[in-house]
């Protein structure tokens, strides 16, 4: 008798636990430019020395400690408010390698998540990564795909693509991390990028043979929405003008129309950090769908006080640390089953 109540008492715990998440409807994904994670060694043949003990940047073990603290404290808060199991991927800018990925997730914050990284080939060290959590999304296939100069400018070339390809809420999601050309570069050089990433997007919708691949393209553009590099990818300021192998870019709209952006440059907002969706995303029947999007926004992401009061609270102003956060405001997608 007592076995067959333990029997039945661990059926209902499954059968609660499948109801449980059966009944889910919100999911999110984000995206964060960290803002120079560097630790404080060197890694031979990059340029990282600013960010040594001895460099400009006087950048020690106690500083590096904190910086990770105060990144986890926004990964641990970014959709929460929305979806209590906190985003089931998020990507990421200016990540140094993979020590500086393994000590972010292992804050007790967000030390439920994972990551997938590999190390490129940026002068500086810094590369794109994917935290995931384990219990939302299983990563299936994964890989760095690098960049071709543009007119042979390997001074402006762009960080590797990163495709990380899996299971989310049940079906085929796949992701594409960017981190393009600053503006230190020209237009064309971002135009260049992003014709890359369509021959991407385009082969991988490819290998869906009813071309309803969910693929979700997300990075710092170093462009606003409304720019040549983002038309060239497909992105599209209105879900209904979305066609075959295009995306719906939400953030059009949150930048032009709201005067909401994820970085201050000379008193001008603009919004690089975007996360676009391909047109199964928006039409879908079943499954996820796109349903909003948000830049999260918090009181102490900002300057309080001071010359650059209202712009985000970054990790250093000039050669002076702040103990900040990061130059970009984090920025989330929500999908609806």
């Amino acid at each position: 008798m007592k076995k067959l109540l333990f029997l039945i008492s661990l059926w209902l715990c499954v059968t609660t636990a499948d109801a449980q998440q059966n009944e889910r409807e919100l999911y999110s994904v984000a995206f964060y430019n960290l803002e120079n994670l560097f630790d404080t060694i060197h890694d031979a043949g990059k340029n990282d020395l600013e960010f040594l003990p001895s460099g400009s940047y006087a950048w020690t073990a106690e500083k590096y400690e904190a910086k990770l603290k105060n990144l986890a404290k926004v990964l641990s808060e970014v959709s929460r408010d929305r979806v209590p199991e906190g985003p089931a991927v998020i990507g990421i800018a200016e990540a140094e390698n993979n020590r500086v990925l393994t000590d972010l997730v292992s804050q007790p914050a967000i030390s439920n998540y994972k990551f997938v990284h590999y190390e490129g080939p940026d002068k500086r060290g810094i590369d794109c990564a994917l935290l995931y959590d384990p219990e939302q999304f299983t990563v299936t296939n994964s890989k760095l795909v690098l960049s071709t100069p543009f007119e042979g400018d390997t001074v402006h070339l762009t960080r590797g693509f990163l495709i990380v390809d899996g299971q989310m809420a049940g079906e085929r999601v796949c992701f594409i991390v960017n981190h393009w050309p600053s503006r230190g570069a020209k237009s064309p050089v971002r135009v260049h990028a992003a014709k890359q990433v369509r021959a991407l997007t385009d082969s991988l919708m490819r290998t869906d043979k009813k071309l309803k691949l969910k693929l979700i393209v997300m990075g710092d553009m170093n462009d606003d929405p409304m720019d040549e590099s983002m038309a060239t990818l497909g992105a599209r300021k209105y879900a209904k003008q979305v066609k075959k192998g295009e995306f719906y870019n939400p953030w059009w709209e949150t930048l032009e129309d709201k005067g909401v952006g994820t970085l201050l440059y000379r008193g001008k907002w603009n919004l690089f950090d975007q996360i676009v969706v391909s047109r199964p995303l928006l039409k879908a029947k079943k499954g996820l769908k796109y349903d909003h999007n948000e830049v999260f926004i918090r009181e102490y992401l900002f300057q309080q006080d001071g010359k650059y009061k209202g712009s985000p609270l970054r990790t250093h102003g000039g050669r002076v640390w702040l103990n900040g956060y990061s130059d970009h405001l984090p920025t989330i997608i929500y999908l609806k089953k």
